[in-house]
């Protein structure tokens, strides 16, 4: 069985391509099987030896290892531990071994409880403690895990206040990164009725700087001394740092959002509507009420005093006369938290200029005080657990996406690389006789299931009760492996590929040599329908021979095929092949 398994997984060409490219799909695999691998040894060794807690460890080490390469590797790990649990609950009825029962009940929730859960958190202690420095994506952190990093917004930040005060001059990063990375911008363009336009900007920019003021402080911009530090529940008003506007909301439907209120900067034109500049802070991950609003630290709300909307990023684009920028909007209806209606201060200094050209002097110029800032690890931790839970990376539909469906029968492929100059490339293709011999495989063994429970049901045992009890072991591994791997993405609302369906792939491909073992031992008693099946054997394995090497020129990308050549290889009209016709 293993020999076949072995012989079905290297003639997998989309294995094959995956492995070549390193990708994470088939060190996902390799701890998978090496985690049930494990188990499976672990529970059919005699109780009588103890080096069999040996392969438990190493169970519950691969099912970490699973789940550190891939958050897919949990569905295989919840599936284990179901089986386990089984298990563990047979032993517990057993009274023949009521001696060992403590001891391997115990020894099981170590193994594939503690032990993965340990050694998960070790690794990711280990990755954050050597990856120390910045690098390109640590926008999408937040700004106390991006302040924690060597260079980066870490050189902007040292030396800042921590305290947030009356007359600080501070850029707001909005808490959610989605769609990208932004902070709370403005500028001298207007909305079509004639405010200023407030904006949330995905770049650094000297537009991006506000003013926090007393509303009973006439026209004081800077701190005082000593710092009045603005607390939670306390009333402010924002001033734009660039042009002195204050951030403004009526009761006025938003350009693109009109179920929410419009937020402007305003200006007055002598009209009607008196400004509504107040906004109450409300600081979401206080620790007490009288909390001080600090410095990348809190996660703080902005609630419009006159209407109690909350200041919020929708999401939506402007149009051109908006500068395609992010639109922010104050929403009434927050009874759901959403990271989306949380700001953090990022950058943050005292302001000392009450002039508006000595201030805009001094937005444009860094800070110089040397003070490290650090997070704990667990903060880290927890925070790059529900970042890589909650981040989509693809916003829109890939040429290459596919839904869960199309994966069964292989209607969609992947190109990865194709040479600059001939028709040379390489394609994530299943190899479609396996592919089939895996579905037939999941069909015929529910057809078996199905007529075993039949005859049962009417009194007739067709397997003993050992065998019986193996079968459906067989079951609930690999067809329980197959679904656990791909119902969950029936569910999900995310962009698709077809290597999301390489892990569930393997289970059926385990379950295709059992169920011929199966087959051999108890439903051909003849000899010559063995050797009939002997041959069909044969005969498949060849066929799945020959599909490697018809797909090897996708696989490796040599050698260069014709266009007609290539056309040749597309044996489903969806597959989409390149080739340049000469």
């Amino acid at each position: 069985m293993i020999l076949a398994f072995g012989g079905l997984q290297s003639l997998k060409n989309s294995l094959i391509v995956q492995s070549r490219f390193m990708l994470l799909e088939s060190v996902l695999i390799f701890f998978i099987l090496l985690a049930f691998f494990s188990y499976l040894r672990f529970h059919n060794a005699p109780h009588s030896s103890w080096f069999r807690f040996f392969w438990l460890f190493l169970s519950g080490a691969s099912c970490a290892a699973a789940v550190g390469v891939k958050y897919m590797g949990v569905f295989s790990y919840l599936l284990l531990l179901g089986v386990a649990s089984v298990h563990t609950w047979n032993l517990i009825g057993d009274q023949t071994v009521s001696h060992v029962m403590c001891v391997c009940s115990v020894c099981r929730t170590v193994c594939l409880l503690v032990v993965p859960v340990l050694l998960y958190i070790f690794w990711f202690y280990i990755h954050l403690s050597i990856l120390y420095r910045s690098g390109p994506h640590d926008q999408l952190m937040s700004s106390a895990f991006q302040a924690s990093l060597e260079g980066g917004l870490s050189r902007i930040t040292q030396g800042q206040p921590l305290e947030v005060s009356y007359g600080s001059q501070v850029t707001l990063r909005n808490s959610a990164s989605q769609p990208v990375p932004c902070w709370l911008h403005s500028h001298k363009a207007n909305y079509p009725i004639r405010c200023s336009q407030v904006t949330c900007y995905p770049f650094k920019d000297v537009n991006n700087w506000w003013i926090i003021k007393d509303p009973g402080s006439g026209q004081d911009l800077v701190v005082s001394s000593p710092p009045r530090p603005v607390r939670h529940g306390d009333v402010i008003q924002l001033v734009h740092g660039m042009t002195s506007r204050f951030l403004n909301s009526h009761d006025v439907a938003a350009p693109m959002s009109p179920h929410a209120q419009e937020v402007s900067g305003y200006i007055d034109f002598n009209v009607s509507m008196a400004p509504q500049n107040l906004w109450k802070v409300d600081i979401s991950n206080r620790e007490a009420e009288s909390d001080v609003w600090k410095t990348i630290l809190s996660e703080v709300r902005l609630v419009h005093v006159n209407t109690s909307a909350v200041l919020k990023l929708s999401g939506a684009s402007l149009p051109d006369w908006g500068f395609r920028q992010l639109e922010v909007v104050a929403e009434k209806l927050f009874k759901v938290h959403s990271s989306s209606l949380s700001w953090t201060v990022e950058e943050h200094r005292y302001g000392t200029s009450q002039e508006q050209k000595e201030r805009e002097a001094e937005l444009h110029s860094p800070t110089h005080i040397n003070v490290d800032r650090k997070i704990s690890f667990w903060a880290k931790f927890m925070e790059l657990q529900w970042k890589m839970l909650t981040v989509k990376q693809e916003d829109s539909e890939h040429k290459y996406s596919s839904v869960p469906l199309e994966w069964i029968t292989l209607e969609t492929n992947i190109a990865y690389w194709l040479h600059s100059s001939n028709n040379a490339q390489i394609h994530l293709i299943g190899n479609p006789v396996s592919w089939g011999v895996a579905n037939l495989s999941l069909l015929v063994y529910h057809l078996l299931a199905v007529i075993y429970l039949l005859r049962r049901r009417r009194g007739f045992k067709d397997l003993p009760d050992g065998e019986w009890c193996r079968f459906l072991s067989l079951g609930a591994v690999c067809v329980g492996g197959w679904m656990v791997n791909f119902v969950p993405f029936l569910l999900m609302e995310k962009t698709l590929f077809l290597y999301h369906y390489l892990p569930a792939l393997c289970y059926l491909h385990l379950l295709s040599p059992a169920l011929l073992e199966h087959v051999h031992a108890h439903r051909l008693s003849c000899v010559a329908h063995q050797r009939s099946l002997y041959v069909c054997i044969l005969a498949l394995a060849l066929s799945v021979f020959l599909s490697y090497r018809t797909f090897c020129p996708l696989t490796y990308g040599k050698p260069e095929l014709s266009a007609n050549q290539l056309q040749g290889l597309k044996w489903r009209d969806s597959w989409d092949i390149l080739y340049r016709r000469r």
